[in-house]
């Protein structure tokens, strides 16, 4: 169940360094904007804006990383970043769309759960 757990953690990194080149460096292209559905000039006002956050996703990565790096040693590192991720899931999809509960949120909680089951 751990490789399952750990594979699903890899996972979730992989989203969220998606989520950092779409924010970071593609927010105002024409996939950007099609992805978020964005207009051209609010895309163009709002890029710093999703430039942070990407950086974020960014560092939620990185944690998620990190404690893979360190086996069984990085238990509490992936239950806090994982824990992070369905946080900011839950809040997006409170605040933005419902979407983001099934594409950020949901994959940290079935990883979360699975991780407490070797």
């Amino acid at each position: 169940m751990t490789a399952i757990a750990n594979g699903l953690i890899g996972l979730v990194a992989l989203l969220h360094l998606y989520f950092l080149v779409l924010e970071m460096f593609l927010w105002d292209t024409p996939y950007g904007r099609r992805t978020f559905k964005l207009t051209a000039e609010f895309s163009a006002a709002s890029k710093a804006l999703a430039a942070n956050q990407g950086l974020y996703n960014g560092f939620l990565a990185a944690g998620l990383i990190w404690g893979l790096l360190l086996g069984a040693a990085g238990f509490h590192v992936k239950v806090f970043f994982l824990s992070c991720v369905i946080v900011a899931g839950l809040y997006g999809a409170y605040t933005v769309a419902r979407k983001i509960f099934f594409v950020q949120a949901l994959p940290a909680i079935i990883a979360l759960v699975l991780l407490h089951f070797p």
